[in-house]
């Protein structure tokens, strides 16, 4: 296992490649896009020492995670594979450290790779105006699981919107996307009717700017009951289901079930922006 500072890689990681070289004048070539999957760790582990600074590990055996995590049952609505072939892919987790509310976050938005090196990027995001904290410490985390590689780890935080879309089928076949300005996620096997998104693994897509994008089609009728829950019809398995969309905007959460059908609830505007979000996850396939 190895332990980072982030703090010492977000100062130099541009040029941590000839750092970590004799000659300053090395061209590590074009940066390549590497998909990376969002792995739900904290359901079925707890860190053992949880670090009061900015922090990232590289676990690469076993044995280090054992050293580094305890296993338990799963914790979370619904199951997941806890284990790790580590002949094939690898462990990286982000910790922000100690922070005195909740609210906080740390989250890895890309990784590339050129022949020198891995480069990470991940934001972190502080409770936002209006959002609703609880007076308690917490120790954000994120973990990804990267395919295995020996080159050496550059981190670099970013500066990202955390304000995201997430649309999916609700019925048999359930496709389920996370849209953000700086990627987009599609979410892995996810449960009928367990809507809670941190709990599953997912991969990641680079492509900038779909949440602004896609929020040009969210109507006023939605966008005025922001915060809330709301269905139309009765969107279910049993009838072609229909599709699901959440909004977060400065951390409220808006979540709108639309029935396939077009019920007598659904004015034109919202049998317009359900096609929207039928016709986008269709594209995203």
């Amino acid at each position: 296992m190895k332990k980072i500072m982030l703090g010492l890689f977000i100062a130099f990681g541009i040029s941590a490649c000839s750092l970590n070289n004799d000659d300053f004048n090395t061209d590590c070539g074009p940066d390549v896009n590497v998909p990376f999957t969002g792995f739900p760790l904290l359901c079925n582990y707890s860190v053992k020492n949880m670090p009061n600074n900015p922090q990232a590990i590289y676990i690469d055996t076993q044995e280090s995670m054992d050293k580094a995590f305890t296993k338990h049952e799963n914790t979370c609505a619904v199951a997941s594979d806890p284990n790790i072939d580590f002949t094939k892919t690898h462990l990286v987790g982000v910790y922000a450290g100690a922070k005195p509310t909740s609210g906080y976050e740390i989250k890895v938005t890309s990784m590339y790779e050129n022949s020198c090196q891995m480069i990470i990027t991940f934001y972190e995001k502080s409770p936002q105006a209006g959002e609703q904290i609880t007076q308690t410490p917490t120790y954000p985390s994120d973990f990804i699981l990267i395919p295995a590689t020996k080159k050496p780890l550059v981190f670099i935080k970013t500066s990202e919107s955390p304000d995201n879309i997430i649309i999916g089928n609700i019925g048999s076949i359930r496709n389920f996307y996370q849209l953000n300005d700086f990627n987009i996620l599609k979410f892995q096997d996810v449960a009928y009717g367990s809507y809670s998104f941190e709990q599953y693994k997912y991969t990641s897509t680079i492509k900038r700017g779909e949440y602004t994008l896609f929020l040009k089609n969210v109507p006023a009728e939605i966008l005025n009951i922001k915060g809330q829950t709301k269905t139309y019809g009765a969107p279910d398995t049993a009838d072609q289901g229909g599709v699901y969309f959440q909004m977060r905007q400065a951390g409220t959460v808006t979540k709108i079930f639309i029935d396939t059908y077009d019920t007598a609830d659904q004015s034109d505007a919202i049998k317009l922006f359900k096609k929207a979000i039928q016709d986008k996850i269709t594209s995203l396939k």
